[in-house]
């Protein structure tokens, strides 16, 4: 007969259990052999980090998500001449507030051993364990804590860089550093290597739900055992012609609003003609509850569930029913244990495509509609554009802090809808998230091409 192994949250060491264990979120039940009980733990958001086209740092960044301000500019230098998309977001650098300097950071020289993603990981890293105040220096410690963080591409420009050298300098003029720089897994490792991360260090690439997928998996290795804190979130690359070229090459980006950057991300409404390249990375610390509360942490909001679905339908296309999203939503409910009528925000993935948009729509109201009409949805990448890679963690960040402080983020440039449905779109204003709420309660979507889906579900802080 088949077993399976869970570890016991209280003792810590491995029982057998029959097959086919019935496991439930934040209580006990009996497994179908009604031998033994299990008790998955809770996991709560203690730290958060954000470097993305609006500035760096979460509260500077959040206060202008809240102004309803954009971040989004012309692109600029050379090798976009006949790229027909000129609108991006860039990290603004300098010394005003919000601006990052990496030298403030770290060294010349570290810069030159990693990717310009992994750079800004390094920086959400440090604001994040910095926000939870967890500086892990025990071997217990730091065994206990682990790193899941994902990239979307690998280092496109230095890909393409690294070619152009090999053909016209030869082979000794390659840097010894170029397969570490692109490696997908190397932020997770640079931010383990920096802290002394001992605990589980994994890395996702899943494509635009790879920020989601990341914070998702770290969740459950908080929550069945596999670590105390979890450094979790994704990191992307700078714009660049490489990368511009490819997208635009596929009619995925926006060209309408090239004199007008602020206005070419515009999910949802009806003047949208494609999504807005953008850069960044979003880094959250994840905790066991016990181990935030011990040691007097303060708290954010709490992950619920997770859930995971795939399209099976196009490369790049999603399902136009949004079949694939609404599969992924419901996961998320039933792994939270959540009724879709308590539910009061959506953080959309909305990308302002005009099928993608749509396709989510359609299952928002397909699973929202009847029981729960008047569930407010918004999509914060008409602010901050598409990070990729980093997307679905930048927005898990959004989703928390709106169910933290009962804030709840408008859609820059939605202006008219034209998906057909009445659903509650959040436009040009930031709005409170309605009274008579026992506990706010939202989901955050994410999804990638390949058809692969993510969805999580979030709630404020409640101790019982």
């Amino acid at each position: 007969m088949n077993s399976t192994l869970l570890k016991c949250t209280k003792t810590g060491r491995k029982i057998a259990n029959l097959h086919r264990v019935k496991i439930h979120v934040g209580r006990e039940c009996l497994n179908s052999d009604n031998l033994r009980t299990v008790k998955l733990r809770r996991v709560v958001v203690t730290g958060l980090g954000l470097v993305t086209c609006l500035g760096v740092g979460s509260r500077h960044v959040w206060d202008r998500i809240i102004k309803g301000q954009c971040g989004i500019s012309t692109i600029k230098g050379p090798g976009y001449e006949n790229v027909p998309c000129k609108v991006a977001g860039f990290v603004p650098r300098g010394s005003n507030p919000g601006d990052l300097r990496l030298e403030d950071y770290m060294s010349v020289q570290e810069q030159r051993i990693m990717s310009q993603g992994c750079a800004y990981a390094l920086v959400a890293t440090e604001e994040a364990l910095t926000d939870a105040g967890w500086e892990p220096n025990t071997e217990e410690e730091k065994n206990s804590t682990g790193v899941a963080i994902g990239m979307g591409m690998v280092g496109m420009e230095e890909t393409y860089n690294t070619g152009v050298t090999l053909r016209e300098r030869g082979y000794s003029r390659v840097s010894p550093f170029f397969m570490p720089k692109i490696l997908i897994n190397m932020t997770a490792g640079n931010v383990s290597v920096k802290y002394g991360l001992q605990g589980p260090n994994h890395s996702v690439s899943t494509a635009c739900t790879t920020g989601l997928h990341a914070v998702g998996d770290a969740f459950r290795f908080i929550q069945r055992g596999d670590a105390e804190v979890m450094v979790a979130g994704g990191a992307e690359e700078s714009p660049n012609p490489l990368s511009v070229a490819g997208f635009s090459r596929m009619r995925a980006l926006s060209t309408k609003f090239n004199d007008n950057p602020h206005k070419a991300s515009r999910p949802f409404d009806k003047d949208r003609d494609g999504f807005v390249m953008s850069e960044g990375s979003g880094i959250l610390v994840l905790e066991e509850l016990e181990h935030a509360l011990g040691r007097g942490a303060d708290i954010y909001a709490e992950i619920l569930g997770y859930g995971l679905s795939g399209d099976a339908n196009h490369m790049t296309a999603p399902q136009e029913d949004g079949s694939g999203a609404y599969r992924c939503m419901v996961a998320a409910l039933k792994d939270a244990q959540i009724s879709k009528s308590d539910i009061g925000y959506i953080n959309a993935h909305a990308t302002s495509t005009p099928l993608g948009d749509l396709a989510e729509s359609r299952a928002i109201w397909r699973l929202f509609g009847e029981t729960n009409p008047e569930v407010l949805v918004s999509s914060t990448k008409g602010a901050t554009g598409h990070l990729l890679g980093s997307a679905g963690c930048v927005e898990a960040m959004f989703a928390v802090m709106a169910c933290h402080g009962g804030k709840i983020p408008p859609t820059v440039n939605l202006c008219e809808s034209d998906t057909g449905l009445p659903l509650k779109y959040v436009t040009q204003n930031s709005v409170d998230w309605p009274s008579g709420s026992a506990r706010r309660l939202a989901v955050t979507n994410s999804f990638g091409f390949g058809g692969t889906n993510g969805s999580l579900c979030i709630g404020s802080f409640n101790k019982n």
